[in-house]
Parts: C-alpha cells; sequence; structure tokens
C-alpha cells in the first residue's frame, strides 16, 4: 500500500485552506453533509433514467465516543478509485462541477448542487488527525477507501461497500485550547445541523438514546432509535396557503430569539436576473440593541438550503435593517470557502429586488391595517426617515408616501391625506418641528396657524427637519414651517396694520436689539404669538431644531441658530415696554432679557442661568 503524495502546490493549498479559509472550524460538518447531498442528488438525477437507482435516500451520522470518531454516510452515487484519486487526491478538482457541467441542459435538477471548488472536503482536517472515505460507485461491485492524515499524503485500497454511496470517517484531533471531543456529542451535532443543513433536502438521521419509562415493571430503561434531526423543506418553499401563521411565529421565535410574535410576516418567490425565495419579518419590537452598534443588521443567506451567512448585510440598506429573516438562492456563485460570494453583483440585485419588495409591503400594510402600520411607524419610522436623509433625498421618492405625522386634528395622516384634506386657499403644507407634540401643540405660531383653519404637522424625531429640506415639496405644496417668516396667511388688512406699527416701533425695536446684543440676529413684530407677549423663531436655513439636533453632536457644541426675538404688540408686555424704555432704561433691559427667556422656553431651550429668570419673573409680577 504505496503513500501517494500530493503535489507540491497542492500540499501548501491544503495547509492554506486548513489553516486560513475557513474562519470557523464547526463549518466542516456543514461542508461534509453538502458533499453527501450533492452525491445523493446525482444519483437522484440518474434514477430519473433509470428507475434501479431510485431509494429511499438519507444521510446518516454515527458518534463514537470511544474511538473518537465521528462518520458521515450517503447512499448517493459514490466514486471509483480513479474518482478518489481524482476528486480528494488533487485538491480544488470538484466532481459535482463536472457533474453540472456535463449535464448542463438538466436545467433546474442539478441547480442544487452547490460543491463547485472541491475544496470544502478538506475542511475535514481542521478537526481530525485522519480521514478515511469508502466509497463505491453506483453500478459498480467494488469498494475503495480513501486514507489521508493530510499534507502528508493519502492511500487508495480496496474496501467493502454493501450499496453505492460515501461513508467518510474522521478520527477527532485530541482536545487542547480546543476540545474536539465536543463535535462527538449529541446535542452539539443537532446544533450544527440545525444552524447550517436544517433545510437539506434528504434526512440526516442518527442513533439517539432517550430515557423511557419500561413497558413492563417500574423505572425506566434507555431505548435507541434513529432521529431525523433536520427540517427537510425549507418553511420559506412551502406554499404560503399551507403554512399555518403559528408556524411563521414558532419559526421566527426559535430562529431570532424574538418571543415577541412578528408584527408583519412577507413571502415571496422571485424571478429575475438572480432567482431567489424570501421570508422575511417585521418586529413588534425593537431588538434591545437595536439603536446600538452591537446590533447585527442583515439578512440570513442560503444556498439551495445551506446556510452560507448568518447576517448579510449587502442584502438590505441600513434604514431597513429592522427587517429580519431569510433568503435562499441557487443562483449564488459562492466563493472557495462558501462563506462569502464571489460576486456582489448577485446580491446587489436581489438587494434592489427586496428593498423595492420590502417598500411595496409597507404600503399594503398601510393602506390595510392603519392601526398595526402606524404602531410599527411608530418605533421604527425614524430609521426610514433616515433612509431618505443619508440618501441625501435620493429614496424620498420612494419613502415620502410611507411617513405618517400627527396633525393638530388629533390624529396621524400622511403627506398625501394632507393635501387631499387642505382647507380651500390654502397654499402650503404648514408644519411645526419639536421635541414632543405636547410642547409643539402649544406654540404661539401653531396656534396662531391652526386658528386661521389650518391643520399643523407636529414632527418629533430629530431627523424630520432635515428630511423636509430635502423633500420641499410634496405633490407641487411647499412644505412650510410655522416659524417662517413666509407663511403668508395674514390677511391684507393685518398686512398693513402691522407694517404701520413696525414702522412706528422701529425705535423700540432697535433698543430691544442692544440690549439683547448678540443673542439675537434680529427684533421683529409678530401678530401669530396669540397670547404669547413674544416668540423666537431662526433665521437662515438653520432652524431652531436643525441647530439642536446638530448641537448635541461631538465637536458641534457651539453651533446655533440666528435667532429672531418677535414681540406680539397686541399684549401689554408691549405695552410695558414702551413705558419702560421712555422712562426706565435700565428695567427695560432686564424687561428685554425676560422677553427673550421666555421666547426660549416656548421652543424648548432652557435658559443659561435660570435662577436670574426667576428674579427677573417675580421683579415683574410683583
Amino acid at each position: 500500500m504505496a503513500l501517494k503524495q500530493f503535489k507540491a502546490e497542492s500540499k501548501r493549498l491544503l495547509d492554506l485552506m486548513i489553516n486560513s479559509i475557513y474562519t470557523n472550524k464547526e463549518i466542516f460538518l456543514r461542508e461534509i453533509i453538502s458533499n453527501a447531498s450533492d452525491a445523493i442528488d446525482k444519483l437522484h438525477f440518474v434514477s430519473l433514467t433509470d428507475s434501479a437507482a431510485a431509494r429511499t435516500f438519507e444521510i446518516r451520522i454515527d458518534a463514537d465516543k470511544s474511538a473518537r470518531t465521528l462518520t458521515v454516510s450517503d447512499n448517493g452515487i459514490g466514486m471509483t478509485a480513479a474518482e478518489l484519486e481524482s476528486n480528494l487526491g488533487t485538491i480544488a478538482k470538484s466532481g459535482t462541477l463536472d457533474f453540472k457541467q456535463k449535464n448542463a441542459k438538466a436545467g433546474e435538477e442539478t441547480d442544487s448542487l452547490i460543491g463547485q471548488f472541491g475544496v470544502g472536503f478538506y475542511s475535514c482536517f481542521m478537526v481530525a488527525d485522519e480521514v478515511t472515505v469508502i466509497s463505491r460507485k453506483y453500478g459498480e461491485d467494488a469498494a475503495n477507501k480513501w486514507t489521508s492524515k493530510g499534507v502528508s499524503g493519502y492511500t487508495i485500497t480496496d474496501a467493502e461497500r454493501e450499496t453505492s454511496g460515501t461513508t467518510v470517517v474522521l478520527s477527532l484531533k485530541a482536545d487542547d485550547d480546543v476540545k474536539y471531543s465536543d463535535y462527538l456529542e449529541e446535542y452539539t451535532l443537532r446544533r450544527l445541523i440545525k444552524h447550517y443543513s436544517d433545510y437539506i433536502r434528504y434526512p440526516i438521521i442518527m442513533r439517539v438514546e432517550k430515557t423511557v419509562p419500561k413497558k413492563e415493571g417500574e423505572g425506566n430503561e434507555v431505548e435507541v432509535s434513529d432521529e431525523t434531526l433536520n427540517s427537510m423543506v425549507p418553511i420559506w418553499k412551502r406554499k404560503k396557503g399551507e403554512v399555518k401563521k403559528e408556524e411563521y411565529e414558532s419559526f421566527y421565535a426559535d430562529k431570532f430569539s424574538d418571543y415577541n410574535p412578528p408584527a408583519r410576516i412577507v413571502t415571496a418567490s422571485i424571478e429575475g436576473a438572480v432567482n431567489y425565495n424570501c421570508l422575511l419579518f417585521i418586529p413588534s419590537e425593537p431588538p434591545y440593541d437595536y439603536f446600538t452598534k452591537a446590533y447585527k443588521r442583515g439578512l440570513q443567506l442560503y444556498s439551495s438550503g445551506v446556510l452560507i451567512m448568518d447576517n448579510c448585510e449587502k442584502l438590505l440598506p441600513d434604514y431597513l435593517g429592522f427587517v429580519r429573516g431569510i433568503v435562499d438562492s441557487a443562483d449564488l456563485s459562492l466563493n472557495i470557502s462558501r462563506e462569502m460570494l464571489q460576486h456582489d453583483r448577485q446580491l446587489s440585485e436581489i438587494a434592489k429586488s427586496l428593498e423595492k419588495k420590502i417598500l411595496s409591503e409597507l404600503g399594503k400594510w398601510l393602506k390595510e391595517d392603519r392601526e398595526a402600520y402606524e404602531k410599527f411607524f411608530g418605533k421604527f419610522g425614524q430609521t426610514l426617515k433616515f433612509g431618505a436623509y443619508e440618501s441625501f433625498g435620493a429614496k424620498i421618492p420612494q419613502l415620502k408616501d410611507l411617513f405618517v405625522y400627527y396633525s393638530t386634528e388629533g390624529k396621524f395622516v400622511t403627506l398625501k391625506e394632507y393635501v387631499t384634506g387642505m382647507k380651500e386657499g390654502q397654499k402650503d403644507i404648514y408644519y411645526a418641528a419639536g421635541s414632543d407634540v405636547t410642547t409643539l401643540g402649544s406654540l404661539p405660531q401653531v396656534t396662531a396657524v391652526t386658528a386661521k383653519g389650518y391643520a399643523v404637522l407636529l414632527m418629533t424625531d430629530n431627523v424630520d427637519e432635515f428630511v423636509v429640506k430635502l423633500m420641499d415639496k410634496y405633490d407641487e405644496k411647499a412644505l412650510r414651517s410655522v416659524s417662517s417668516d413666509k407663511l403668508d396667511i395674514e390677511t391684507d388688512e393685518e398686512k398693513k396694520a402691522n407694517k404701520e406699527k413696525a414702522d412706528s416701533s422701529k425705535t423700540l425695536l432697535d433698543e430691544v436689539k442692544t440690549a439683547l446684543g448678540t443673542n439675537v440676529t434680529e427684533v421683529r413684530l409678530s401678530n401669530m404669538l396669540g397670547e404669547y407677549p413674544s416668540g423666537l423663531t431662526a433665521k437662515g436655513e438653520l432652524s431652531i431644531e436643525m441647530a439642536k439636533v446638530l448641537s448635541a453632536m461631538p465637536g458641534n457644541e457651539k453651533i446655533r441658530a440666528q435667532y429672531v426675538l418677535e414681540l406680539n404688540p397686541a399684549h401689554p408686555m408691549f405695552a410695558l415696554a414702551e413705558k419702560l424704555l421712555a422712562e426706565d432704561k435700565p428695567k427695560f433691559g432686564r424687561l428685554c432679557v425676560l422677553l427673550y427667556t421666555e421666547a426660549m422656553l416656548t421652543v424648548g431651550i432652557n435658559p443659561e442661568n435660570p435662577s436670574e429668570f426667576v428674579k427677573l419673573i417675580n421683579e415683574f409680577v410683583s
């Protein structure tokens, strides 16, 4: 029995594969089972034209703790001695790839064969000192045994096997920093098969021991029986009408460790540039770490039922990172380790299709179950808005009709619904941005606009006003902040009266500006303040709320808007200011500070010196 040598370059490649290509030792079992599945697929293909090849196909696992061996056996097509030499003696020589090329016209019948590089088998040497392969080719009488201890070489000898198929025996390494004996434990094998190979379409069977009550007499006894460890048919490949809601929810809880039922389930079988099946879930609640860097977004990626990646981030844009689920495609071009893809183009095609599908599903949800959608939007709407902002507005056309905002009419509305319900003669869409609905609803500018009979959208997410600036218009209607000096909702008579009052009050306004110094850019009159003596708005593109958001970021603490102080000429405090300007200028200065501080508070900005503010209040109310 002569020891045959791998070629020098094959030795180097084998060493590279064992030590570098695979990032996780435990995937060796995925590779062996995938090869076994491919072998059965080949014989199944042959059985379509050769009835003698038909049989009950299966993959068997056996763990022998005393011998420290793990055995994986299939009853597939098997290999001749020459094929053992070719497929296992030559690294990166794939029998599966040859089979697919020879039977290219078979189309879908060979689509499920995913072994293409002939290297996955060698991942066994990450966990085994010695690997033995016993194989008998279908239609042949003889069996052969291939044995190797890795880079030292291999032998091929005669062997015996009752039926066609292949048996792989791993003699596990001694335990060191890695406890290799764990791969002989039932719970470990169950876990690995469940994680990586649950949807191999042939039963993966293992003899298991169970403690059961004795059939006769008292006590228990150990019963040994065959148990199928894999599900075989993926839930996402079953017809939707055949799967109960409870099954989807159970699958979701088990797969994604979320014991709240999903808020929405999306299934699809897509045919296009890349064919794929998907099963997607929208959670009821954000994961506990969703808004942290620790959160792992992305979908589980399968190729013909074999897990390729746990969190494939490239399948989802960031703003849809809350979606959980599965994508399975037989069209993927896998790389040498089956852990990543050769061509990003395929992922890109699937990602585009998925994004379109998810947004379409959200639109249907909005129409079909408004209450449930509003709950969803309250939890994840901010991330959709970030999608519009982070794309610099490029995704606004796809997203704008999915946004819902709370209105001063006491309900959530879409922009389309707002425009449909606009008062006759209303030119613009009015909004107010701030920290919460209660504060916004009490803003003087909001009460003034609603007094005119116009609804106001109350926007409470940090990103809202940034998105609005990018959107600019909806259905040719400008989005206008109630704090804007371009609202243009006054009557001609109101405009005339306001201008006359402003002209006559120019001296007072200049003195208020002088008293407040650089705190304000401008002081002007406004008849939009209702019962308030003063209000605060901003000049230029940077609004008060946008400045708050930016200044909260590290390094931006000094960013602030150009404040404009507005005074209500109809309020008694204005008359008091006129009086003090003429009779007591120091006290006039203190009144200006009081009016400015009150205006800051109405927009949610705390005074720098609260105690001084309290003193001013006491002075002017005493």
